[in-house]
């Protein structure tokens, strides 16, 4: 007998029991919620747009910082320009009574650049100098040595010297750095490398480009330490594990292992701390004498470009003496450019061997 087949309802969704709806009923309707919102909205092409001009504003308003900057200090150096040209940065008046140079004479005119050019970088150096061996010490010790209670804490005492403010480091300096230099650590320099010529006993103050130096080194140092500690803590410890497992010590390991993959971030924590120091005002002017003149001597008092801006600005008693400072500035500037220049070519020097290094 043929099959008797009864037609059967169309399955409809069950009703959700106490007004609840069900999942399909609740993707629905967030769904046509969705759609509403997005068509309430309109077109969106303008709103688009107008985000995108205004990050290509952003991005423009830096360069455009750069160049009032830089136009402002060439209109107000413009007498200066005009009287002393290029030899303002590598020139000096000679004195026709005594002979020797004069860099800096506000009272007959005379400006020359060179002294605190050479300030600048000699200080600035010299901070590195001492800095940089401390900071990377400090670093790999409490990435890879540090027991765990101690990391947090000294990682901490590191980190808070960044946050104290120059002129406190200055005040520091004057009532104990100084006199320590002064009683101490000039006389054993003078005994026992006097011989050189950098430490010659010609300033009994104890002010001077080594006062200088040191103060800076300490104000760069959580800056290095902080950026290096970073850098070292993202090279994966596969590396470590693998120089180990070869039988390196943990010196090689930290050195082969750590160090020759971290350099990249290290030099660049290097540029900024050179980068504080190059621009380092009240604390520098506090301990390195303020004198325009150029020694041999660490021990010399000497000046910077950014000290005698702030020593002079608010004194300058001609429009020449101030377009002489505004010179200055200008020379700051193109320094600090010149040296992340230079900053930028030594990182392509130590990154474009590093693929094959790092295998």
């Amino acid at each position: 007998m043929p099959e008797t087949r009864t037609p059967q309802p169309a399955l409809q969704p069950e009703p959700s029991s106490a007004g609840i709806p069900s999942p399909a009923e609740a993707s629905a309707a967030e769904i046509a919620g969705i759609r509403g919102y997005l068509l309430s909205r309109g077109n969106s092409a303008v709103a688009d747009r107008g985000f995108h001009w205004l990050m290509v504003l952003c991005a423009l308003s830096i360069f455009g910082i750069v160049v009032l900057i830089a136009s402002e200090l060439l209109v107000r150096s413009k007498l200066a320009w005009g009287q002393f040209g290029l030899d303002f940065f590598y020139k000096a008046y000679i004195d026709t009574y005594s002979g020797k140079p004069m860099y800096w004479d506000p009272v007959n005119g005379h400006f020359s650049a060179l002294p605190f050019l050479y300030g600048t970088l000699v200080s600035s150096f010299l901070a590195l100098l001492l800095a940089v061996p401390l900071a990377n010490g400090v670093a790999v010790f409490l990435t890879e040595m540090c027991p765990g209670f101690l990391r947090a804490p000294l990682a901490f005492i590191t980190e808070l010297l960044a946050a104290i403010p120059s002129v406190i480091y200055g005040l520091w300096a004057v009532f104990v750095l100084v006199p320590l230099l002064r009683e101490y650590v000039n006389p054993w320099l003078i005994k026992g490398f006097g011989w050189t010529g950098f430490f010659g006993d010609n300033n009994p103050t104890g002010l001077g480009f080594l006062a200088a130096g040191v103060i800076l080194a300490i104000m760069i140092l959580p800056i290095i330490s902080s950026l290096t500690r970073e850098v070292m803590t993202a090279v994966p410890s596969s590396q470590r594990e693998a120089v180990l497992a070869l039988g390196a010590t943990r010196w090689e390991m930290i050195r082969l292992g750590v160090l020759r993959n971290a350099r990249i971030g290290i030099v660049g924590a290097v540029i900024l701390g050179l980068g504080r120091a190059l621009g380092e005002t009240m604390a520098v002017a506090m301990v390195i004498g303020n004198s325009p003149e150029i020694q041999r001597s660490l021990l010399a008092n000497g000046s910077t470009m950014s000290a005698v801006i702030a020593n002079e600005f608010a004194e300058a008693s001609s429009d020449l003496h101030l377009s002489a400072l505004m010179e200055l500035g200008l020379a700051l500037f193109i320094v600090t450019i010149i040296v992340n220049a230079f900053a930028r070519m030594l990182v392509w020097m130590v990154t474009r061997g590093a693929p094959s290094s790092a295998h």
